[in-house]
């Protein structure tokens, strides 16, 4: 159609919108009644219009290839064969497997997947020239893509030590990405910034410096770089995050080597999830993934609902596969790419984002990068910050988690049904740092009505 129906519509400004506010209001001020801030310090008008508004950011996002990925965690290398073949039988695309030690015949692993898969990825929780090297000879030979995802930085961040130590990690470092070349290994993984309530500014800016610590210390690098991030239930601030992440990254990459690549493997937050009124974690898990489909993510896992209290079990893989399976399938979210171009909130709010970020960004690398101020305890401490803020409004009801500090079922009983232990883990032992601690909202909620059953059980 070439003639645009709505022209024969009187156009409307943003300024006589406001007007007819102001006088809907009846007197309230406008600002302090519409206008509301966000932890990033972002100020969220109540409408949004073409006339101020109209921002447009270069993000290309394709959901239409976006993959369906399942954990799997490998302690036994025959079952952990048999449940990769199953998932992927029943609509899982990639696997990401977890592996803790150098003893598991990883070609055997590889060799034995007989479905199709579009790409496999290895998180090893140990840093192994040896390894990784028999992960390339097999990657060679197969058909599928290969990530094999190995962060020193993380490691340090999160346990407080290195691998072994900065300079021999990087050492092991550059000769894996210099040798292995038919994998993709380069990862940084930033899950552990949102985890541990980091607001988004701050995660963005982590991860950008987290970044450039790789392209600094791994000379003349070509390739891909995948990105692990977690994402949040502020469902149009995530959309906003994954495409501002996706500005800031190309804006690095084009200082270094304009071909290299970025990968951004998604999964929900641990921070927002509950053990009690635990199937609420479905509905949250979901709106997360889709943020992470529609801010541009290259491959979505799901967080079962009850990761945080059972062990790895078949009902609740199913369902996190099945949500996934769902928004795909059903909700169609893979038909259409760049989702969000010309949305003037998500647009501003991905460039506001994108701007705060870079000025953090820029701040961190004036003060030595990001391993310095993690040494420096800067990090940690402004992490520590950030997450105070958000428990503060968790504590005051101002932050809600359904069924936890908003209409919880008194009749709801957790200490019979825990099999894995749900809080910060406390393993006092010396570290070169002050780990980044993760810790979800409602864990001190959550003891005291533990508590309260083990008394009333007395």
């Amino acid at each position: 159609m070439t003639n645009n129906l709505f022209n024969e519509f009187e156009k409307i400004t943003s300024k006589q919108w406001k007007n007819q506010i102001q006088y809907e209001l009846k007197g309230a001020d406008y600002n302090e009644t519409l206008i509301w801030e966000s932890l990033e310090g972002i100020k969220v008008k109540p409408f949004y219009h073409s006339d101020e508004d109209a921002v447009t950011n270069a993000v290309e996002t394709s959901a239409s290839n976006f993959k369906i990925v399942q954990e799997i965690f490998v302690h036994d290398l025959e079952k952990s064969i048999h449940r990769a073949n199953d998932v992927l039988n029943r609509g899982a695309e990639s696997i990401r497997f977890i592996i803790d030690n150098e003893n598991i015949d990883v070609s055997s692993l590889l060799n034995e997947i007989k479905t199709d898969v579009n790409s496999v990825y290895i998180q090893l929780n140990f840093l192994s020239k040896t390894f990784v090297e028999k992960i390339n000879t097999e990657a060679g030979k197969l058909a599928f893509e290969i990530f094999v995802l190995v962060d020193p930085i993380h490691q340090l961040g999160k346990d407080g030590n290195w691998f072994t130590n900065l300079n021999t990690d990087f050492e092991a470092y550059n000769n894996i990405v210099n040798t292995c070349k038919n994998i993709n290994f380069v990862t940084v993984n930033a899950q552990l910034y949102q985890n541990a309530g980091a607001n988004m500014v701050q995660q963005l800016a982590y991860t950008l410096a987290h970044t450039n610590e790789y392209l600094n210390r791994v000379p003349n690098f070509e390739g891909t770089i995948t990105i692990q991030i977690a994402v949040g239930t502020n469902y149009f601030f995530e959309i906003a995050k994954l495409r501002a992440l996706r500005l800031l990254f190309e804006t690095l990459v084009n200082a270094y080597n304009p071909n290299i690549t970025l990968h951004i493997l998604a999964t929900p937050t641990k921070r927002n999830k509950t053990i009690y009124d635990y199937n609420v974690n479905m509905l949250r898990t979901t709106t997360e993934c889709m943020s992470a489909i529609l801010g541009g993510a290259d491959a979505v896992e799901n967080l079962n609902y009850d990761a945080l209290f059972h062990k790895s079990n078949e009902f609740g893989s199913r369902i996190s596969r099945n949500q996934l399976l769902v928004l795909k399938n059903e909700s169609y979210l893979d038909k259409v790419n760049n989702p969000a171009d010309g949305t003037y909130y998500i647009e501003n709010l991905t460039q506001q984002l994108a701007e705060k970020a870079l000025t953090l960004f820029k701040d961190i690398e004036a003060n030595g990068g990001l391993i310095t101020q993690l040494i420096e305890g800067t990090i940690q401490r402004k992490i520590a910050e950030a997450a105070a803020k958000e428990q503060v409004l968790f504590d005051e009801g101002k932050e809600v988690l359904l069924g936890t500090n908003k209409y919880p079922n008194a009749q709801d009983k957790m200490a019979h049904d825990l099999e894995l232990f749900p809080f910060v883990k406390q393993n006092p032992r010396k570290t070169l740092i002050s780990p980044i601690i993760e810790k979800r909202l409602a864990e001190t909620l959550e003891q005291q009505r533990l508590e309260e059953e083990k008394n009333a059980n007395a």
